[in-house]
Parts: C-alpha cells; sequence; structure tokens
C-alpha cells in the first residue's frame, strides 16, 4: 500500500472502534456521538442555528433536526427566537451544561485510555495532519 492509502485505511479502521466504543459510554447519559458533539459545540460556542450547527458538525440539517429535537426532549437544550420569525436559536439549559461536565469526564479517560503508548508529540502532530486533511476536503 501507498502511504497516503495506508493513512487512509488505518484512519478508517480506526473510526468506527472509536465510534462504538464512545457510544457505550455516552449511552449511560441516553446519547449517542452526534448528540455528544451537537452538546458540546452549543457549550463551546453558545446559542446557534440549527444551519451554524449543521455547518460545523458538516451534516445535512435534517439529521441536526433530529438530533436537537432529541437534545430538547431530554431538557439539554432549548430552542430560542432568533432574529427573524423563521430563525430558532438552540441553546444548552442548566440541565445540559452539568451533564456535559459529567460526560466529559467519562470521555476524557476514554481518549486518554485510546491514546495509550502515543507521546503528547505525536498526538500533536496527527492532530495537525487530520485538520490540513480536513481544510484540503473543504476546498
Amino acid at each position: 500500500m501507498k502511504p497516503y492509502q495506508l493513512f487512509f485505511h488505518h484512519y478508517h479502521k480506526m473510526y468506527r472502534p472509536f465510534v462504538s466504543k464512545l457510544n457505550v459510554h455516552l449511552a449511560k447519559h441516553q446519547l449517542h456521538s452526534s448528540q455528544w458533539s451537537a452538546l458540546v459545540l452549543l457549550k463551546n460556542e453558545g446559542p446557534l442555528t440549527i444551519v451554524e450547527i449543521a455547518s460545523h458538525q458538516n451534516v445535512e440539517k435534517p439529521t441536526i433536526s433530529r438530533t436537537v429535537k432529541r437534545l430538547v426532549e431530554l431538557g439539554f437544550v432549548e430552542q430560542t427566537p432568533g432574529k427573524d420569525k423563521r430563525e430558532k436559536r438552540i441553546e444548552i439549559t442548566r440541565l445540559g451544561e452539568a451533564v456535559c461536565t459529567e460526560i466529559r469526564e467519562t470521555v476524557e479517560q476514554f481518549e486518554v485510555d485510546a491514546l495509550q503508548g502515543i507521546s503528547e508529540e505525536e498526538q500533536i502532530a496527527v492532530s495537525r495532519i487530520l485538520a490540513t486533511v480536513y481544510e484540503n476536503l473543504r476546498k
């Protein structure tokens, strides 16, 4: 295999088990990885519209609408009126923030365990590489 093929082969090979195991941890809080990503995004960025969340997550608007609907049902986020009548802002609730903080501890340990044997310098290098690949794909 050529180096670029090997790179993407290993990326794909790692991705599914990572998400599957992450979902096991998140299931304790009635969440899955895409809902967790949206919740963290709202915690870090503040209120966003469905379109803005979809853009950040690189997924379709209907997918985010379903994700937000579930987060609203759980009481982790709420919808508030936006600048115009059609626009709704999605905002994390106090419960959502508390759950986010609680889950973050579990997720951090899971991530640390997944990176066992990989130095901090190597982690930074791979992060830079993945960020560059992401930017190349967005062009």
